[in-house]
């Protein structure tokens, strides 16, 4: 299923991004390129996704004590917006 595939490419860059072998550029291109998950999923899950880069985006030019968000918070974030989308994607599914 190609939504699996989907959910586990970004779930590994998630990880990659975790353990700092993906840079935050390539991270949030890679996520905004998912264009047929998100053509799977309700319009506020890109909403959603969107809010959430652009906080990681900004997080990387300040020290994590002068920045509102973490990384890691925003790291957690987005791996339940995973959780969620997948959970959306197999209810959606038919059975």
């Amino acid at each position: 299923m190609v939504h699996d595939t989907s959910l586990a490419g970004l779930r590994a860059s998630l990880q990659g991004l975790h353990d700092r072998q993906l840079s935050v550029d390539g991270f949030c291109q890679l996520w905004r390129n998912a264009s047929a998950l998100l053509a799977a999923l309700p319009p506020r899950y890109r909403q959603v996704m969107e809010d959430l880069l652009g906080r990681l985006e900004a997080s990387r030019w300040f020290a994590e004590e002068s920045c509102s968000f973490s990384q890691d918070d925003l790291i957690a974030q987005l791996g339940t917006w995973l959780d969620k989308a997948g959970q959306t994607l197999s209810v959606a599914a038919p059975q």
